[in-house]
């Protein structure tokens, strides 16, 4: 289940699975582990069944997946 949580003092709500999954935006396909979106949220989210990595990743390797690797 998706939980939704305002984020208080602000315009903002957060969205993230109540058993660990990552959950996909609709609209673009995109994985998140907790989604972040403006009041009110554009957007549409459900739960799939792929876990949270727990472990998080090093600074390269985040550059690696926005910029598709090293040459």
């Amino acid at each position: 289940m998706i939980i939704v949580e305002r984020i208080e003092g602000r315009e903002l709500e957060k969205r993230y699975s109540s058993t660990g999954m990552m959950v996909k935006q609709i609209e673009t396909d995109t994985l998140y582990s907790e989604a972040v979106d403006i009041i009110p949220c554009p957007f549409t989210y459900e739960e799939t069944d792929i876990p949270i990595d727990d472990e998080p990743l090093e600074a390269q390797e985040v550059l690696d997946v926005i910029f598709g690797g090293r040459e």
